[in-house]
């Protein structure tokens, strides 16, 4: 599969709200959440609020909790106007909304309130839209244990170690209240770096950093991905090695913000997404000051590389163009953005197209021919092949 990797991150959220009181379980380390992996590549789970379900993504990288405006209006939850907020692609309007009951995993929150704005389907790569962003504030007292290979994770005191691993140093930072660490890549160490569970991207730096890095001679492309506020476009390259603490990773994908982008903005120097943090078992404990990595069976395999150069959105019954890739045959054969596919080797689009083998034509072996039928009723012939 080679869809589009999304941006949740909603950074520096104002925070003169009431906390409210949370209480974690005697049992928490019983409670997993299971949870799934959107076709955005983030986490996307069940929880409750004020009693009712709420579909949500487990995102490190917002400072507070998001809810969106459709589920508030559903449950009559009133929102105060609270102005905008800095998240990638620009601003987005924000209110605030009280809770009387947040509860996640062992974890329950009484009192205090949820940031509120509007969250897109298009943010998690599916035809179907969360109901909330689960932020730091919710998570960030814990040792958040996150187990990608059985798809589940858990809120545990912090200082335990339910497993052992490499590890890399972790804490809250003080102006944007999201989880930090920081990257040796190259001849740069970067810090601090979001350690970002919202984003669907593997590693992310700015474009200073990327230069400071050295890596001249590693073949790029261009990429998208969406923010809260809309659309970022970047270079992306696969680096030979990257080191974490006690951690060096091989073979990893890194997108390269242009100048006076995201990270930049905030002072930050990148990101460190889901799409790394899935090859590992993952212990994000910032009160402890660590973060612990086991690796999976897919750490150092190289990264899923697009032979297409299409990336693509799930709307319903067909794909839509999102952006094509610089040097990859797509745009050698005049693909736009905007298109729609309705057939792939003559087959439709599958209602669980992210998850089905049809899925994998994008990133096929390279020499392979793809006829594509465009939802116009035109079919054209793409030739994969290696271009990055």
């Amino acid at each position: 599969m080679f869809l589009l990797p999304m941006l949740l991150s909603a950074l520096a959220l104002p925070a003169a709200q009431p906390a409210g009181t949370a209480i974690l379980a005697t049992d928490a380390e019983t409670r997993w959440v299971p949870f799934d992996l959107t076709p955005g590549n983030q986490l996307r789970f069940t929880m409750a609020i004020d009693g009712r379900p709420a579909t949500a993504i487990l995102d490190t990288g917002v400072s507070y909790s998001v809810l969106s405006r459709r589920f508030a209006t559903a449950a009559a939850m009133p929102v105060r106007p609270g102005g905008s907020a800095t998240a990638i692609g620009g601003l987005v309007d924000i209110g605030w909304a009280s809770t009387r009951t947040v509860t996640l995993g062992g974890v329950t929150r009484r009192g205090g309130g949820l940031t509120v704005a509007t969250l897109p389907a298009l943010a998690t790569g599916s035809a179907k839209a969360v109901d909330l962003l689960v932020g730091r504030d919710l998570t960030g007292a814990y040792a958040l244990d996150i187990d990608y290979a059985n798809r589940r994770f858990r809120l545990l005191p912090s200082g335990r170690m339910p497993f052992n691993g490499r590890t890399a140093p972790l804490a809250i930072s003080r102006d944007r209240l999201v989880y930090v660490s920081e990257v040796t890549l190259g001849a740069a160490r970067l810090r601090p770096m979001v350690v970002d569970t919202g984003d669907g991207s593997s590693i992310t730096v700015t474009s200073g950093g990327w230069k400071a890095a050295g890596l001249t001679t590693t073949p790029t492309t261009t990429a998208i991905s969406f923010g809260l506020a809309g659309a970022v476009t970047s270079t992306i390259g696969i680096v030979p090695a990257l080191t974490l603490g006690q951690l060096t990773a091989r073979s990893v994908e890194v997108r390269v913000e242009p100048a006076g982008g995201f990270s930049e903005s905030i002072e930050v120097a990148g990101r460190i997404g889901s799409g790394f943090l899935q090859n590992y078992r993952v212990l994000l404990d910032p009160t402890a000051g660590r973060m612990v990595l086991s690796p999976g069976p897919t750490a150092d395999q190289p990264p899923v590389r697009s032979t297409s150069g299409l990336l693509v959105g799930v709307d319903t019954d067909r794909l839509r163009i999102l952006h094509v890739m610089r040097g990859g045959p797509a745009a050698a054969a005049g693909w736009k953005e905007g298109e729609t596919v309705c057939t792939i080797d003559g087959q439709p689009i599958p209602a669980n197209y992210g998850s089905s083998s049809l899925a994998t034509w994008s990133a096929g072996a390279p020499g392979r021919v793809v006829t594509l039928g465009l939802c116009d009723g035109t079919q054209r012939r793409l030739t994969l092949r290696r271009f990055y």
